[in-house]
């Protein structure tokens, strides 16, 4: 079993496995959260400092958020696919995409969200960079 065990170990450290990637100067804060018809329902306030970012993620469920301060830059797995949210824009985000949320200004950026997950289910997950140079 011994040799089994240091098989698998090694073969994962050889591998390459890709680990998750950590937010930077990110803060939340709980505003509200119910659970109704097999979903939680979360709004949080969500605060990225500037040159700060989500780390990789996804969302098992949709997230709908406004951009109340700064602006958002979200960019998709494939690397070249961003969208750039100004104060005042909305964003949908569908279940499942890998993305990571960036600040390349100079001052916070500010969310108002609200998550519609499957019950019992994390607000996000986090995921390996997928091969993008900037993280």
């Amino acid at each position: 079993m011994r040799i089994v065990s240091a098989v698998v170990a090694a073969l994962l450290l050889l591998s390459g496995v890709a680990s998750a990637t950590p937010s930077r100067g990110v803060t939340a804060r709980e505003i509200a959260k119910w659970s109704a018809a097999g979903n939680d329902y979360v709004i949080r306030e969500i605060t990225v400092a500037a040159g700060g970012s989500t780390g990789w993620h996804h969302h098992d469920g949709t997230l709908y958020a406004v951009v109340t301060k700064g602006v958002l830059t979200r960019t998709m797995s494939d690397c070249t696919t961003s969208f750039v949210h100004h104060r005042g824009d909305t964003v949908i985000e569908e279940p499942h995409h890998v993305h990571i949320g960036r600040n390349l200004g100079t001052e916070p950026m500010v969310l108002q969200v609200l998550y519609v997950n499957p019950a019992g289910t994390p607000l996000s997950r986090d995921e390996p960079n997928p091969g993008c140079s900037f993280e």
